[in-house]
């Protein structure tokens, strides 16, 4: 008979992923506010002033934002 092996295609509970909110409801918000804003044409980067027009980019704003006012948001990775 063949030995039974230990792992069983379970993971333990340290190597699965935690199911908290990674950003707040209200971050959200933000994003969406930034994303309408960029939809319409209205927003605008920082120091250019030049308009947005990459997705990403609008979110990256929006978050920002929300970073500013104490928003729950992960750091960010350098």
């Amino acid at each position: 008979m063949p030995a039974k092996n230990s792992s069983s295609g379970k993971k333990s509970s340290s190597a699965r992923k935690s199911s908290g909110r990674k950003y707040s409801p209200s971050a959200g918000k933000n994003v969406e506010t930034e994303m309408r804003e960029m939809k319409k044409g209205r927003l605008r980067s920082g120091r250019s002033g030049k308009k947005v027009t990459s997705r990403k980019q609008a979110i990256a704003i929006g978050l920002s934002k929300a970073r500013k006012e104490g928003k729950r948001i992960p750091t960010k990775k350098s």
